[in-house]
């Protein structure tokens, strides 16, 4: 997975913005704490998507379970694209990049949460907070995930996921966490969309002659590489900056404290200006 850092920062980065954004009636955050749980969700999200295939870093996040587990998902997309594919569509032996990067995939894992949070409660609340942490900390501290193994990142995200429970005591029947779940496959594959390669995210309901696993992608001119220099040297930094950024923000008073501050800045510029 060349983009995993790429897909989770940038899923934070939309998870904080949309947070304050998401009416407390579907579950917005209305807390410091609750948002930045909500970002982290919506990181993890991020690299949901990518479940499709072994060979991602998703794959191998918590060991053999994840492992069987993507399996299973590549399996069941496979099926899918055979199952729709139009006259045209090539017959494809692989699974990456198809059903897992479509909206009905991600609106549906997003409604799915939502349904097993209403339905469970708190044990679906603690077991998102589990699989989209760990995968935010594979995505944003890869090579410390890396070094360390999944049974490091497996422990980790089990204390990250029963600590940011207690920031949502009285939100059983939420349905913000399964809004983030969605919000962050969407994120990732609006990333693909920019690479060479592009995804099928409209498929299997829009058919274009004959075709209904289509990639949506920029022009090749505009399109960049997965990995490549420009997502090294320019989009990484840019969205861990706006990440930052949105972060900072998110603390409660902050944005009255850096107002105020910016205020009286000025006021003592002008000041020693008179003088």
């Amino acid at each position: 997975m060349v983009m995993g850092a790429t897909h989770a920062m940038s899923g934070a980065a939309v998870g904080l913005a949309v947070a304050d954004l998401l009416p407390t009636d579907w579950g917005g955050p209305t807390s410091t704490a609750e948002t930045f749980a909500f970002a982290g969700v919506c990181a993890g999200a991020a690299l949901l998507p990518d479940l499709d295939t072994t060979q991602s870093t998703v794959a191998r996040s918590y060991g053999p379970i994840s492992r069987m587990l993507a399996s299973g998902i590549g399996a069941l997309s496979r099926g899918v694209y055979r199952v729709t594919k139009g006259r045209k569509d090539a017959n494809r032996r692989g699974s990456h990049r198809t059903f897992t990067h479509t909206a009905l995939f991600a609106v549906g894992l997003g409604a799915m949460t939502s349904a097993l949070v209403v339905q469970f409660g708190r044990p679906a609340i603690i077991i998102t907070l589990f699989v989209t942490l760990g995968l935010a900390l594979r995505g944003l501290f890869g090579d410390w995930a890396r070094d360390k193994g999944w049974l490091v990142v497996t422990v980790v995200s089990a204390f990250l996921s029963i600590l940011a429970w207690q920031w949502f005591p009285d939100k059983v029947g939420s349905t913000g966490l399964g809004v983030a779940v969605a919000l962050g496959c969407a994120v990732h594959c609006l990333g693909d969309m920019i690479t060479k390669e592009g995804v099928p995210f409209l498929a299997p309901f829009v058919q274009i002659r004959g075709e209904r696993w289509w990639e949506l992608k920029l022009p090749s001119l505009l399109a960049i590489r997965a990995g490549g220099g420009f997502e090294r040297a320019i989009l990484g930094p840019f969205l861990t900056f706006v990440a930052v950024m949105l972060a900072v923000l998110a603390v409660d008073g902050a944005p009255a404290a850096i107002t105020d501050a910016l205020r009286n800045a000025v006021s003592a510029d002008l000041t020693t200006g008179q003088n």
